[in-house]
């Protein structure tokens, strides 16, 4: 699944398969505009920053369990957020300073080290690297992804895929080739 924010006409959290379909909506009231979003893929768990609203929240992948974390001026700041077991971290754009913060109740704040600048910030763990033997697209023996002529992207699951064309191509009838 994909994860996004969008704070357009209406803000929400969403989510839909790597190939742009089943979009749902995760979270749809009480946001104004979500900036940074991070998964606990272990879990299960959304947790984003709401900038204008000065919060950081939580949800569960169907947009339950919803609860504050943070509130007030200390979360105008933060850029990007990442979760690595007990904490989540973040960048303070105010103080350039990347941040450690528990993430089950917002509190032992530490500031871990200065940057001049930082928009994003992520956690690498392998236990979150999901292991698949084979996957829809994997290398067809003409060297294709999934036997896609440009790009293949997983759809529902590992097991199916969607071919998409690049940029001033049309896909063919076949559904796999780009003309």
């Amino acid at each position: 699944k994909l994860f996004f924010t969008d704070y357009g006409n209406a803000a929400k959290v969403e989510r839909c398969d790597m190939d742009g379909m089943n979009r749902t909506r995760v979270v749809d009231s009480k946001m104004e505009q979500p900036t940074a979003l991070a998964l606990d893929l272990i879990n299960k768990y959304v947790y984003w920053v709401d900038t204008y609203l000065q919060s950081v929240e939580v949800v569960d992948y169907q947009g339950r369990k919803r609860h504050t974390l943070m509130k007030g001026r200390q979360v105008r700041h933060l850029c990007g957020l990442a979760i690595f077991e007990n904490y989540f971290y973040t960048f303070d754009s105010d103080n350039l300073s990347i941040l450690q913060i528990n993430r089950y109740n917002g509190t032992d704040v530490q500031a871990l080290a200065r940057l001049d600048n930082a928009k994003e910030i992520r956690a690498y763990q392998k236990r979150t690297q999901t292991a698949v033997r084979r996957h829809a697209c994997e290398a067809d023996p003409s060297g294709m992804p999934g036997g896609c002529s440009h790009i293949c992207l997983l759809s529902s699951s590992y097991k199916a895929r969607t071919c998409r064309c690049r940029t001033g191509f049309i896909l063919g009838s076949d559904g796999r080739s780009c003309k």
